[in-house]
């Protein structure tokens, strides 16, 4: 079939990472409003119309558009063993030429925080964007306190480069940020990752 690309799919040991669909609608809306509370220390504030079906149905034919581009890997975070919906990775601002360069967002359902799964996630998607997109840096901020995501990026080869002063506006207040990167050809010590 002309004009057909096979949408990316990264499996890990225990998940599928894919790009949303529209059948996904009710799992993510369901877990991004059991998760609210946790989740809102760390993310913008949520459009009145965050979970609805219009919202998300946008948000897949962008996820489309950007793959197809090559701005963005926007992906879902499945469970092999019972198709549940965990979270997303979202390899984004991916910048070609002389720097080959993308950045990293995620988030992770509530109920399966603690387990793993987005450090396997970020192993799995790293070793993606270094092996077969040819990315050379990927880049990751965090809130300075939120000491989890701080522990996920290190244990997957991030290094701590500095703090981005009122990086991105959280719970309604610009915020500083950490930030952090992985290197493909990374002479700055080890890495597990790529």
């Amino acid at each position: 079939m002309l004009g057909f690309k096979r949408r990316v799919r990264v499996e890990t040991e225990r998940m599928t990472l894919r790009l949303p669909e529209h059948a996904d609608w009710r799992q993510w809306s369901e877990l991004r409003e059991v998760s609210a509370a946790f989740l809102a220390p760390w993310e913008p504030v949520w459009a009145n119309d965050h979970l609805t079906r219009r919202a998300f149905t946008n948000r897949v034919y962008w996820a489309q558009r950007a793959e197809a581009q090559g701005t963005a890997l926007p992906m879902l975070l499945i469970r092999r063993e019972d198709d549940q919906l965990l979270g997303a990775l979202t390899l984004d601002n991916i910048r070609r030429g002389p720097s080959q360069t993308g950045t990293f967002g995620y988030w992770i359902g509530q109920p399966f925080a603690r387990h793993g799964y987005m450090r396997e996630a970020l192993r799995g998607l790293t070793h993606h964007a270094f092996a077969n997109m040819d990315i050379s840096r990927l880049e990751a901020a965090c809130l300075p306190e939120n000491t989890a995501s701080r522990g996920v990026l290190e244990k997957c080869g991030f290094k701590y480069e500095g703090v981005a002063q009122s990086y991105l506006q959280i719970s309604g207040r610009w915020r500083n940020h950490v930030l952090y990167a992985n290197l493909r050809s990374d002479r700055r010590g080890r890495t597990d990752a790529g």
